[in-house]
Parts: structure tokens; C-alpha cells; sequence
């Protein structure tokens, strides 16, 4: 009997020690205000030790990502579905080789982003040579979405890296396996005194807002970006904020139908089944050719996913129970419920909507005030394609807008009267797979931009750098200001040489 006490008392002192053993090993894990704090100590240390400026760092850091995407393939291929269910084939192009695509470039580039720009001279300094030294900011925070959970998270930091910063990326916890992935994966491949990676949600969030960045990056919603935004101005911290919006396709009626259709469908349901920032939101075309071009969409959605989209693998699922109540609510509006005129089958258990087309919607629904951010396109008729100009500008700013026309006087008018982060001219999304062009947005969709040489200087400070030498001095510059001087020196601000001449000889 005591001897089974002994054992029982033995066995519960061993599961208490157990237990506490968890509970210090938990605390370890709680990634606080103090915590942050110490990261961002560390990480400014790493910066303050030269490292991260020389090209050998950049170009290895560089290297070792485009290694990580080729050895990793499998497991980011494999993370992705499981939390988008992406497409393998979707999920390869836009995450994977995109991700490959902004580091090569990078690496090809580097050497002449880095070097001094030389500046025009100036009179007023002569005799002097100018120029603009770009260097790194510091210490970057990245704050990633979970549509594109990969592209987003690397691309930035592809930029911070090529610019010769340390760097912290928080990924989103709404794509957890992709983020879990990557907390791994940047560990083991890059430098983790200057690159790490912050799981969790809104208390890590928090924890890393509350400290002093150099820039942060966020990619996301507004209402996020605004508490961003608000947090970074309490240390004058300049951000970029890549947000969103919604994105119009204006649709003449003087086009190769068939192609545009396919383009419409393209960059509608093939990225990430609407869940991306750049997805066209919504179509306004004539009252004329809508039924038209309704039929061409019907054909193309059919061929490209069959009859049964539900049943399709080329659809990705929503991400969520939340977004999927979310876009359930929008079709279900009293206002919109009976325009659909192609697909709203779901399947709320495996979180999948089919691709939806909603004819003559009113602007005052809720589909037409919120940003979509999932696979229903409404369409809104006007008299006049012209007559769509007042709908886009009378919103506001898209992340991204586009036009279909034959039409060279339209397409300037659109060019120069729409404002929009980017545009593109008979097709969607694929402005954002050229490198030499920025990628941000303007008002409600964002402020800033990068991509390609974009991303060097958006985590850069161009510094300007002025060099004399001590000849060429002019008592002129010094006091006391006599008439003489005076003369001088006015002749000298208007840039008038003639004037200085004269001045220089008494007259």
C-alpha cells in the first residue's frame, strides 16, 4: 500500500514537472512587446556591423532564395494547397517561378542599382561634382497577405535584401501552413542574424508595430492598413501600403470578343479564383452588348471548368469559413438576388463558390461598395461606353484598371483621365509579370510601389553627396556683404554668368 502511494506520488510529481516543462516552454514561445523589442535590437546590431550593405551578402541572400524555391518546390506546392487548395499549376507560376523571377532579376541588376548616380552641376557650387548614393534604410518589417501567401511574403523581401537591409517578415496566419513553411525554410536557407520570420496573428502583429522600423511594407486590407499606417506614424515611419480596391474593366463593343472573354475569365477566376488584389472586380460595358458579351463569358467559364465548376481542379477554394459567409451575404442582397445570370452554386463544407456573373446590378449594393475578393463579377450597363468614365472616377482609386477597345481615342482618354495604381489595355493582371514596371497603388488602394528596380529603391535612402575640393573659394560667399558682393551673388542665384562677369570687373 505505500509502496503504491510512493509510485503514485512519484508518477505525480513527474506529470506535474511535465507539465510545467510545457508551460516554461510555451512561455518561451510568447512573442511579445519585450520580445519584439529584442528581435528589433538584434536585427539593428546586424545591420550596424556593415554586413548586409556589401554585394557578396546581397548576392548570396539572393542566391539562397531562388535555391530555397527549387529545393522547397514540393513542400510550397504542398502548403498552398493545403490552404487555398490552389491549383498546382496556378500555384507554380504565380507563386513559385514569379518568387525565382524577382530574385533573378535582382541579381542581374544589383551591381548598377548600387552604384552612385552622377548628378548635374550647379553654379552655385561650382567648382563641384554631384551625386546620388543610394543606401539602405535599415531595418524593414514586412507584413504579408495570405492570397498569394508565397509571391508577397518573398518578393518585398527580395527588394529589402537587394537594398542592403535587415528584415523582418511576418506572414499571414489566414494561409498557417504556408507561413509555418516559411518560418522553417528562411531559417535554414537565409541569414538569420539579418532575415527572420514572425508567426502568429494580431497580438505578434501588434508586439512588432509598436516598435521603431526603418520602412514597413504591408500588403493587405484598409482597414489593417490604416492601424498600420497609424502605428508607423508614432515613430515617423514611412510605409508602403499595397491594398486594393475595386478594379473596373471597361468593355467596348469594337473587339475581338472571344479574346477578351478569355483575358476577362483569366484574370478573374485563374487568379486564385478572384482572392487577389489585382482581380477585376467589376465590368461596366453598353446595355447594347452585354447580352453578347454574357454568352462569350458563359462559353469561355465552361471550357476552361466544365458544366460542374464545383467539381473543377482548376478552382481554388475559398480560404476560409469567414470569406465564404463574407460573399454568400453579397449574392444573397434582397438588391442582387436576382441578377445572376451564370453559376452562385456552393458548397459551404469544402468552401467553394462557383464563378458568378451578375447582370445590371445596382451601384448602390453592397457588391458594388465593397471591394469582391472572391469569384462573383458583377456587370453594370450604360448608354455610352464613355458614360463609364463618371462610374469608375465617381469611386474610389483602383489598385488596377482596365479597357478593352479598338478604339486609339478612347484608349488615350482612358490612359489620361482614370486614375489607378496600374492599367492595362485589352487583357487583366499581367502588368504585374513585368519587372520594369512599379507595382502600387494610388489613394484607398495604397501608397508606394515596388518590383523589379522599384523594390531597391523603395527600401533605399537616396542620399545626395556633394564633393569640393578647397579651390575656387569666393570672398563673395563671406560677410561683409558689400555692394560689389551683392551684385555677385544675386547674378549668381538668377544664373545670370553674364551679370557675375560683370560684377567680377567693377561694372
Amino acid at each position: 500500500m505505500a509502496s503504491s502511494r510512493r509510485r503514485s506520488a512519484t508518477v505525480s510529481m513527474e506529470t506535474t514537472s511535465l507539465i510545467e516543462e510545457r508551460m516554461m516552454e510555451k512561455e518561451k514561445r510568447v512573442f511579445d512587446i519585450d520580445s519584439a523589442a529584442s528581435l528589433v535590437k538584434d536585427l539593428r546590431g546586424s545591420f550596424y556591423t556593415g554586413k548586409t550593405k556589401s554585394y557578396e551578402w546581397r548576392v548570396t541572400q539572393l542566391k539562397s532564395v531562388i535555391k530555397m524555391m527549387e529545393e522547397k518546390e514540393k513542400e510550397i506546392l504542398e502548403a498552398l494547397q493545403k490552404d487555398l487548395s490552389k491549383p498546382e499549376l496556378e500555384a507554380f507560376i504565380s507563386e513559385i517561378a514569379m518568387t525565382k523571377s524577382a530574385a533573378k532579376v535582382a541579381l542581374k541588376g544589383l551591381k548598377n542599382w548600387m552604384k552612385p548616380e552622377k548628378a548635374g552641376a550647379s553654379i552655385t557650387t561650382f567648382p563641384s561634382t554631384a551625386e546620388i548614393v543610394s543606401e539602405p534604410l535599415g531595418v524593414i518589417l514586412i507584413i504579408s497577405a495570405w492570397n498569394y501567401p508565397v509571391l508577397l511574403s518573398l518578393d518585398p523581401v527580395i527588394g529589402a535584401i537587394a537594398a542592403g537591409n535587415a528584415v523582418v517578415l511576418k506572414p499571414s496566419e489566414v494561409a498557417p501552413a504556408t507561413s509555418s513553411l516559411l518560418a522553417r525554410v528562411v531559417e535554414e536557407y537565409l541569414d538569420s542574424s539579418a532575415i527572420r520570420v514572425i508567426e502568429g496573428s494580431v497580438s505578434e502583429t501588434s508586439a512588432l508595430l509598436e516598435q521603431k522600423w526603418d520602412k514597413i511594407l504591408y500588403t493587405g486590407n484598409g482597414r489593417v492598413g490604416r492601424i498600420v499606417m497609424a502605428a508607423a506614424a508614432k515613430h515617423l515611419t514611412p510605409v508602403i501600403l499595397e491594398l486594393g480596391g475595386k478594379s473596373p474593366v471597361l468593355v467596348d463593343s469594337n473587339i475581338n470578343l472571344e479574346v477578351a472573354a478569355r483575358r476577362i475569365v483569366a484574370g478573374k477566376w485563374g487568379a486564385n479564383n478572384g482572392q487577389a488584389c489585382i482581380a477585376p472586380d467589376y465590368i461596366i460595358t453598353t446595355k447594347a452588348y452585354a447580352p453578347e458579351l454574357v454568352e462569350a463569358l458563359k462559353c469561355i467559364l465552361e471550357e476552361f471548368f466544365g458544366k460542374e465548376p464545383l467539381e473543377s481542379k482548376e478552382l481554388s477554394c475559398i480560404v476560409n469559413s469567414n470569406h465564404f459567409t463574407r460573399l454568400a451575404k453579397l449574392v444573397d442582397d434582397d438588391k442582387v438576388s436576382g441578377k445572376i445570370v451564370l453559376g452562385g452554386q456552393r458548397n459551404e463544407k469544402r468552401l467553394q463558390i462557383a464563378p458568378t456573373i451578375l447582370l445590371d446590378v445596382p451601384q448602390d449594393s453592397q457588391i458594388m461598395m465593397d471591394e469582391i475578393f472572391g469569384p462573383l463579377l458583377p456587370i453594370i450597363t450604360v448608354d455610352q461606353i464613355e458614360d463609364g468614365f463618371d462610374i469608375i472616377r465617381s469611386r474610389s482609386k483602383p489598385l488596377a484598371a482596365y479597357l478593352f477597345t479598338n478604339n486609339k481615342k478612347l484608349e488615350r482618354e482612358f490612359v489620361s483621365s482614370i486614375s489607378s495604381g496600374g492599367m492595362l489595355i485589352n487583357d487583366t493582371v499581367l502588368h504585374l509579370a513585368n519587372p520594369n514596371l512599379p507595382f502600387g497603388g494610388v489613394g484607398d488602394s495604397g501608397m508606394g510601389c515596388y518590383h523589379g528596380k522599384f523594390s531597391f529603391d523603395a527600401f533605399s535612402h537616396k542620399k545626395a553627396v556633394l564633393h569640393r575640393g578647397f579651390g575656387g573659394e569666393s570672398s563673395a560667399r563671406y560677410p561683409p556683404f558689400t555692394p560689389k558682393k551683392q551684385k555677385i551673388l544675386k547674378a549668381l542665384l538668377n544664373g545670370d554668368i553674364f551679370g557675375v562677369i560683370l560684377a567680377l570687373l567693377g561694372w
